[in-house]
């Protein structure tokens, strides 16, 4: 018999200045139940957990929890600074002090330390550490392995485990949901569908939805048709008689947008292109046994790394290896104590920090994406809308006009990448650039750095996008040594077994991409898709279609007046040429449409054999 509920949400509904955030939203959690909760940036993961945790009301519904029932969450911001030390600020309201002792020691932080001495990681470990020690019945958490190194993931992978309770969790961190989520709980359209198996499992979950929505949209596109053809057919004649019928055409039309929109979302690609510079050499950079130091810490020892065009190269390790000052000496920012680095004298570099550190906070959206004005922005040698652009990563046109204050981290980071993608470079340099992001615009910044041919330096602790975008890694040895290995994290932690706290555990098929220009026989194998020319003329034409026929039909009313010909000769032509113009443009865009989903198709064939 499966565990009764200690949560349980009916039909809530939320609405903030005037927008619904949630329109419906139902699903109990159960004592035991892991739940990965996705959806888009904005979809309001976090807006839900403040309600579950009381700090939001619902507009409507019901939000039941068992009685007795406590929560505890993790902030994502915590704030010790008042108190004296970490051991005082994890167990702050607990009798039982020895139990925020033993969470402290299980992530590794001094109970005795200074507050006002911790780093980023450290602070997220001490609050990870409070919340486990409150020993809830629900806990949340929201992004919790933000600035953790892999060996603290694992940790908490296993302490999440092994806890009694429910869990609900909010992460970019595929691998780490794949490894922990028994159930999924998928955030859309102001409603929750909710899947009985873990994050794992979600890619083809979410496809069968996405697919019998489409078949329903099919049936109600029929069905659609047949009501416009019967309203053609004149309603004022029949109007007392068939205004209930009018009334429901006008309700299926609301529901055919809607669905359209949703459908839209569900399979929106953003137009995310990287330009690859002319390169006038293979060989983009070269290490002579540089060596770094700072004090006793050792960032490098003798080091010398070649680095080809076309090489993606993930540099991995835990926290406090030195994997951002490592790459800054390879970029030339730092100069080395001992040895030297050759870049190419020709090479463009874009750099991409994980502090954002290129964005204005007074600039607007528009200002940020077009520094030099005007109202376009060059990508791959081509102008284009500023407004396109944007909506590409997913901006809307009101957006625009917002400072970069106003963003979100996901949004100030879609922001970034942006603006870096728009550059043409032969080397791009990410440093977590995984940081924040959605699901959404994880797989999309993956597709592009996979069809990306220039070279890619990375540091990242994703598990599951080293896997997928990587062809080798610079794995820390200790004293400053380190080693590349062939492949990605998975294959980095079976060479270097330190590098993990457990043995690797083999990537999931889905993660198997192999990146463009990748060589080693150790890499991932990389589904074949539609190319981006393909993938963008299908997005055009299944907007234009609609569009146009609607078009048809109001200039096919307007010259069906008989008087038109007579009262307006040149309207009458203007009208006629563009009916013409319409026609060609729709008969174009299916068979465009039809093209392309036969490629489609072939493709899908493809990757199943």
């Amino acid at each position: 018999m499966a565990d009764l509920p200690i949560l349980r949400l009916a039909d809530v509904e939320l609405t903030f200045g005037g927008t619904p955030i949630f329109t419906g939203v139902t699903f109990t959690l159960a004592r035991g139940e892991r739940a990965a909760l996705v959806g888009r940036n904005g979809a309001g993961k976090s807006t839900l957990m403040k309600l579950i945790t009381g700090t939001h009301a619902p507009d409507a519904g019901d939000l039941w929890r068992q009685p007795g029932v406590e929560a505890a969450t993790v902030e994502q911001e915590p704030d010790l600074s008042s108190f004296a030390t970490v051991l005082d600020y994890a167990a702050e309201g607990l009798e039982a002090v020895w139990m925020a002792e033993a969470e402290l020691g299980l992530f590794g932080i001094d109970p005795d330390a200074d507050p006002a001495t911790l780093s980023g990681g450290q602070i997220r470990r001490a609050a990870l550490a409070r919340a486990f020690a409150q020993d809830p019945d629900i806990l949340l958490l929201d992004e919790p392995t933000n600035h953790l190194d892999v060996p603290m993931i694992e940790t908490l992978e296993t302490r999440l485990k092994s806890f009694p309770g429910a869990v609900l969790l909010v992460s970019h961190d595929r691998r780490f949901l794949e490894n922990v989520t028994t159930t999924t709980l998928w955030l859309r359209q102001g409603k929750v569908w909710k899947s009985p198996k873990g994050y794992a499992d979600f890619d083809e979950w979410a496809a069968g939805i996405e697919a019998e929505e489409e078949k329903q949209l099919q049936r109600m596109k029929t069905h659609l048709k047949e009501e416009q053809h019967w309203l053609a057919r004149g309603v004022t004649a029949r109007r007392k008689r068939n205004m209930g019928r009018l009334a429901r055409l006008h309700e299926l039309r609301a529901q055919h947008a809607k669905q359209r929109s949703a459908l839209n979302e569900a399979k929106s690609t953003a137009g995310l292109s990287a330009e690859s510079g002319d390169s006038q050499s293979r060989k983009v950079l070269e290490a002579f046994g540089i060596s770094k130091r700072f004090g006793d810490t050792i960032i490098a020892e003798d080091l010398s790394l070649r680095i080809l065009k076309g090489d993606r190269i993930g540099i991995v390790g835990p926290n406090g290896v030195g994997k951002t000052t490592l790459l800054k000496l390879l970029l030339g920012e730092l100069e080395p104590d001992k040895g030297s680095v050759k870049i190419g004298q020709t090479l463009s570099v874009t750099y991409l920090d994980q502090t954002r550190e290129t964005l204005k906070a007074d600039d607007t959206l528009w200002e940020a994406l077009t520094p030099a004005g005007g109202d376009s922005i060059m990508v791959q040698g081509q102008p284009k809308h500023v407004a396109g652009y944007a909506k590409d990563f997913l901006f809307s046109p009101e957006q625009l006009r917002q400072p970069v204050s106003a963003l979100s981290g996901g949004e100030r980071n879609r922001l970034t990448l942006a603006i870096a993608l728009a550059q043409p470079a032969d080397v791009l340099v990410l440093d977590e650039p995984t940081n924040d992001l959605d699901m959404q615009t994880l797989d999309l910044l993956e597709e592009m750095l996979s069809d990306y041919d220039g070279t890619l330096i990375l540091v990242s602790h994703d598990r599951a996008f080293l896997d997928a975008i990587v062809t080798s890694c610079l794995v820390p040895m200790g004293n400053g040594r380190w080693v590349e290995t062939s492949g990605g994290w998975s294959d980095a932690a079976r060479q270097v077994p330190s590098l993990s706290s457990r043995t690797a555990a083999k990537p999931a098929d889905k993660a198997q991409k192999k990146p463009a220009g990748q060589t080693s026989s150790h890499a991932p194998q990389r589904e074949a898709k539609l190319s981006f020319k393909d993938k963008h003329r299908l997005k055009e034409v299944e907007a234009a279609m609609p569009r146009l026929g609607a078009e048809i039909e109001k200039l096919e009313a307007e010259l069906s007046d008989p008087e038109l010909f007579n009262s307006d000769p040149a309207r009458f032509s203007k009208i006629s040429d563009r009916l013409a113009a319409a026609r060609g443009e729709l008969e174009q865009a299916e068979s465009d449409w039809l093209e392309i989903e036969a490629r489609k198709e072939e493709l899908e064939k493809a990757n199943q054999a």
